[in-house]
């Protein structure tokens, strides 16, 4: 059986050089669109998450939470990534 040589390494890092790229070029996008429906559009964005959970344990405390700031730029990076990972 043939080993594909897309690896999930390869995966998560096609994911968050998407995200990022497609994020510089949104903020990009927002400084060179005047105000409008269109500048609205591309940075619209949801923010999927949870807030902050302290867990105190005496000897330390911990904190977790985690949130995704997602539009429509960051999802155009992340499939260009991967078309582009398709060649390697």
């Amino acid at each position: 059986m043939l080993r594909s040589k897309r690896t999930l390494g390869k995966l998560v890092f096609a994911f968050v050089v998407g995200a990022v790229g497609g994020t510089l070029a949104g903020k990009l996008i927002a400084l060179a669109l005047p105000e409008g429906v269109v500048k609205d559009f591309f940075l619209l964005s949801v923010d999927p998450g949870f807030s902050p959970a302290t867990l105190d344990i005496g000897l330390c405390t911990i904190t977790f939470g985690m949130t995704l700031h997602i539009n429509i730029i960051g999802v155009i990076g992340v499939v260009v990534a991967f078309y582009i990972l398709r060649w390697y």
